[in-house]
């Protein structure tokens, strides 16, 4: 395995670990809601997370790498979802979610130049754009609670 492959390969783990954060986290806030709208809007962004997760799984087996199992560090976003939506109610679970698609939109511009130029391509033509429109859905969701 070249050099670039490696770095690849960590790089589009680590956006896998994110992803699978965000999975763990909106099912989290889902079992919390109440509001059956807002559920459906959270298991659909949802979805789209678990989608761009078995996108990064088959890249990274794809060259040779094995995917990463589980979150990670990144699963603390998950934990100060679930700890809000307790403590403080859905608004505060929907901000922390929000917050949390912040980072893995922020999390992807700053690294995606770490990638070559094949691997940029496919983060920024598959999953980047579908990033951005959870972040931006949320955003909505977040202005109805």
């Amino acid at each position: 395995m070249t050099n670039i492959t490696e770095k690849d390969i960590d790089q589009l783990n680590s956006f896998l670990r994110g992803e699978l954060s965000a999975v763990e986290t909106y099912q989290q806030c889902i079992d919390k809601m109440s509001d059956r709208n807002i559920v459906a809007q959270l298991r659909s962004l949802q979805q789209s997370h678990q989608r761009r997760a078995e996108l990064l799984t088959d890249r990274v087996r794809m060259l040779g790498g094995k995917p990463a199992q589980g979150s990670g560090v990144w699963g603390s976003f998950a934990k100060v979802a679930e700890g809000s939506a307790k403590l403080f109610g859905e608004s505060a679970a929907v901000s922390a979610l929000e917050e949390g698609e912040d980072h893995g939109r922020d999390d992807y511009r700053r690294d995606v130049d770490k990638l070559s130029p094949t691997e940029r391509q496919f983060i920024e033509s598959e999953i980047l754009p579908e990033q951005q429109r959870t972040h931006d859905a949320l955003t909505r969701i977040e202005s109805m609670t």
